[in-house]
């Protein structure tokens, strides 16, 4: 049974940090693309990050150069080190799993895979940046 759980969220004042985990389970996170995305209330879910089988990452442009997507393939688990943080990256965060690799032309392009790719997705946890 596939199980994503996510930690780590809570509340930081601007410019701080904050480091998401998701502890993955019945499958290989090595072996598909991974990914984080985010959500506020009354919009729809924005691509943050993808990792794919080869551990070549991908960024959304808003977060680029300040969040870093990583792999632990010992542990099983997805990371997500979000530095310099604002109140726009204010969102659920939730780890996502998609049941091949990422797309290659998306990886070519530098842009995200397409969220309905991605099957199994945690529960989420939540970030508030404060200014």
């Amino acid at each position: 049974q596939v199980q994503l759980v996510e930690s780590g969220g809570g509340s930081v004042q601007t410019g701080g940090s904050l480091r998401l985990s998701c502890a993955a389970s019945g499958f290989d996170i090595s072996t598909v693309c991974m990914a984080w995305f985010r959500q506020t209330s009354g919009r729809e879910r924005e691509g943050v990050a993808t990792i794919d089988s080869e551990g070549k990452s991908v960024y959304a442009d808003s977060v680029k150069g300040r969040f870093t997507i990583s792999r632990d393939s010992a542990k099983n688990t997805l990371s997500l080190q979000m530095n310099n943080l604002v109140p726009e990256d204010t969102a659920m965060y939730y780890c996502a799993a998609a049941e091949d690799d990422c797309m290659v032309a998306a990886q070519a392009l530098g842009i995200m895979t397409p969220v309905h790719l991605f099957h199994n997705w945690g529960q989420g946890t939540q970030v508030t940046v404060s200014s």
